[in-house]
């Protein structure tokens, strides 16, 4: 049987969750900053959250402190930050690496399944986005200046 991204657990304020949980949801996986040019996205991940949750669509952020280190704040400081500026609702785990010898085997696994521009694998910045089918399969890489909006189309054909 292939890997999907059900085979991986991925840390939490209280422990681990299993990504199988999301089992038959089409779901976006996004490394996120609050002091990021592209954080005003929290407002787009959010508008396309509210929109498709309910037939079955997932957001997953990951703070990732990795560029330019424009993630400096501890899980609790994180989630303030997007309760507070963008009321956020879709779940953000605990803050991972997602390059690097340190990278959460998520992320390593993403980027195998869904290189870059080139083929190359490593993220280049906050705010790459993965969208995964609802078998747990990744269909598409998205660079961080996409915005959430222009995926649309995609989640839509997915639900």
């Amino acid at each position: 049987m292939n890997p999907s991204i059900y085979d991986f657990s991925v840390p939490t304020s209280s422990g681990e969750q299993s990504l199988s949980d999301y089992k038959g949801k089409a779901v976006l996986i996004v490394n996120t900053a609050s002091r990021c040019g592209y954080t005003p996205q929290y407002k787009g991940l959010q508008a396309i959250y509210e929109k498709y949750n309910k037939d079955g669509f997932e957001v997953l952020a990951f703070p990732c402190n990795q560029f330019g280190e424009q993630e400096p704040g501890d899980d609790s400081e994180i989630k303030s930050f997007c309760d507070m500026n963008y009321s956020i609702t879709f779940p953000i785990f605990k803050k991972v690496e997602v390059n690097g010898k340190t990278a959460h085997p998520l992320y390593n696994y993403l980027k195998e399944q869904a290189p870059g521009l080139l083929g190359l694998k490593d993220i280049k910045w906050n705010f790459t986005k993965f969208l995964v089918d609802k078998d747990g399969n990744v269909i598409k890489r998205y660079a961080p200046m996409t915005e959430p909006s222009e995926i649309e189309a995609d989640i839509k054909k997915l639900l």
